[in-house]
C-alpha cells in the first residue's frame, strides 16, 4: 500500500476539518494522519494527510476533495518535491545511570529535552517518520511512558507548488 501526502487549501470556516473528513471517510478511504492550520491568509487554512492506497485511490480521493464548496486546492505533496516533518513529544524513564545516554542520543538526533522530572524526561524530535520511529525504537529499553506525534506538516521545495498556491491567495484578495 502507497502513502500519499495531499496538502489542501481550506476556507477557514467552522467545521470544515469534519466535512473534509467526513468525506474520505464515507467513501472508505484510509487516513493515517491529519493536521489543520489556518494558513498565511486569516480566511483560509492548510489541511495536510497523508492517504492510504493505490493511485486510483489517490485519483478518486483528488476528485471527490474538489467537488466541497470549502476546497480551493488540492495539491499532492511528492517525495521527490517536498519537505516533510513531524514533531513528536516522548516521554522516557530516565534513572541516574540513564540520562547520559537517553542525553547524547537526543543529541545524534538533533532532538532536545524539554523536560526533566525525578523519574522521567521529555523530548521533542522533529524530523520524517523513519527519523522519529527509529529514535522510539532506540528508547524502548529505556521504558517509552508516552508518546504524542502531531502528524505530517509538508511544503513544497523552492518554487514547487508556490504558483498554485499564489493563484489561490490572489483570488481571495
Amino acid at each position: 500500500m502507497n502513502h500519499y501526502v495531499l496538502s489542501l487549501i481550506v476556507n477557514n470556516e467552522i467545521n470544515v476539518i469534519s466535512r473534509v473528513s467526513g468525506l474520505l471517510a464515507r467513501r472508505g478511504y484510509h487516513v493515517s494522519c491529519l493536521s489543520m492550520r489556518e494558513a498565511e491568509d486569516p480566511s483560509l487554512s492548510r489541511m495536510t494527510f497523508v492517504l492510504e492506497g493505490d493511485e486510483h485511490t489517490l485519483d478518486q480521493a483528488k476528485k471527490q476533495l474538489c467537488k466541497l464548496v470549502d476546497v480551493i486546492a488540492v495539491v499532492e505533496m511528492k517525495i521527490q518535491t517536498s519537505i516533510r516533518r513531524e514533531l513528536a513529544l516522548v516521554k522516557v524513564k530516565a534513572g541516574p545511570t540513564d540520562r547520559v545516554f537517553i542525553g547524547e542520543t537526543a543529541k545524534f538526533f538533533r532532538a532536545k529535552i524539554v523536560d526533566v522530572a525525578e523519574e522521567t524526561l521529555i523530548v521533542e524530535i522533529t524530523g520524517d517518520d523513519g527519523k522519529i520511529s527509529a529514535f522510539i525504537n532506540l528508547m524502548k529499553p529505556y521504558g517509552i511512558v508516552e508518546v504524542v506525534r502531531t502528524g505530517l506538516a509538508a511544503l513544497e521545495r523552492g518554487n514547487q507548488g508556490s504558483s498554485c498556491y499564489k493563484e489561490v491567495y490572489e483570488k481571495v484578495q
